[in-house]
């Protein structure tokens, strides 16, 4: 099996592709269609903002590859502002729009909690739900490493696989058919990252 790992410049690539392969998957780090396309998984990793994000792939001309991919199936998962790239928008947002794979936004954390924004550091899950194959094996007692000041705001709470408490709770992970999206990063979040690493590797 190969897993394509998406490289437009947005991405912590090495981490991610370590963790993939730890987990006994074949990576390939590329922004070649041909390679997307011929791989049976993909990722789309981000870190930075989200109009650099979009516009970098649009330069590349990756949109709608990754469209197609999806809408062929395959399993894909984007991580931190990748996944933010999968709703329609962001509050970060001046100028460009999400790829719409699910409905809803990407807001900003306010301090009315007074909490410390961006999230950063060790956090639990909560709400996990049964039916998400990403999370198979994984339960409360499991931190996950985060850092953004954004997070995901579907439309369809019926996509919600995982939540996160941060002064209220926020959609952590995502998921609706191939197609899963995490706001932590599993790269980074040890024994727990790499379970739902492995189950990503695992999926049919």
């Amino acid at each position: 099996m190969k897993i394509a790992i998406i490289d437009y410049g947005m991405g912590n690539i090495h981490s991610v592709a370590k963790a993939i392969e730890l987990c006994g998957a074949k990576v390939i780090v590329t922004n070649k269609k041909s390679d997307i396309s011929s791989c049976q998984k993909i990722v789309l990793p981000g870190v930075g903002a989200f109009d650099d994000a979009m516009l970098e792939l649009e330069k590349q001309d990756l949109i709608d590859i990754i469209k197609t991919q999806i809408n062929q199936k395959k399993p894909f998962l984007g991580i931190c502002l990748g996944m933010q790239l999968l709703l329609e928008n962001s509050q970060e947002a001046k100028t460009k729009k999400g790829l719409g794979i699910f409905m809803g936004s990407v807001i900003k954390f306010n301090d009315k909690f007074g909490r410390k924004v961006p999230h950063m550091g060790w956090d639990d899950l909560g709400n996990i739900s049964s039916d998400c194959l990403l999370l198979k094996n994984i339960d409360t007692k499991g931190q996950v490493y985060f850092c953004h000041s954004y997070y995901p705001d579907p439309v369809d709470k019926s996509v919600v696989g995982a939540t996160c408490d941060y002064g209220d709770k926020f959609a952590c992970v995502l998921w609706k058919d191939n197609v899963y999206g995490v706001q932590f990063h599993p790269e980074k979040s040890q024994s727990v990252g790499i379970e739902i690493m492995k189950n990503f590797v695992q999926l049919c």
